[in-house]
């Protein structure tokens, strides 16, 4: 009877220990289980070069959330329609310009928010109006070089 006792309190054990590990694994990976606590915005570029699925969304310097998805708009066949996931918490208004930027000279692409005056905020499944690319370093490069400047 003490070998079975014994295997029981192991047993716990390790499944406590499994559940913690994974508990562990989600928190320091970021991961939401069931979609977390955040709302959908949408926003059509005429270029996100550069951008990936998982960047950071900034207002002010401080990560707000995460581009979830990019693909082609489907209305406008050229334009790019980026899907965002905001933090519940975190109010945007329905006059926000949404730009692509890099961090520092070369690094990674990610969406900054330069929240307008309104008093109307936007709601899940929204889309925001007011856009700026992404600025592509090679075409300036290009047109610097071969006398192109405007």
């Amino acid at each position: 009877m003490n070998m079975a006792k014994l295997e029981m309190i192991v047993g716990t054990f390790m499944i406590i220990g499994i559940l913690c590990l994974g508990y562990i694994s989600i928190k320091l990976g970021k991961m939401e289980l069931i979609g977390g606590d955040y709302y959908s915005l949408s926003a059509g570029f005429d270029s996100v070069s550069g951008l990936k699925p998982g960047a950071r969304i900034e207002v002010a310097g401080v990560e707000v959330g995460k581009v979830e998805r990019i693909a082609l708009d489907p209305k406008s066949g050229d334009r790019a329609l980026v899907s965002l996931k905001i933090k519940s918490n975190v109010k945007i208004t329905d006059d926000v310009i949404a730009a692509v930027r890099t961090s520092g000279i070369i690094g990674d692409k990610f969406i900054m928010l330069k929240p307008g005056g309104s008093d109307h905020f936007l709601k899940n499944s929204d889309k925001i109006r007011e856009t700026e690319s992404a600025i592509d370093i090679e075409e300036l490069v290009s047109k610097f070089i071969h006398g192109k400047v405007e």
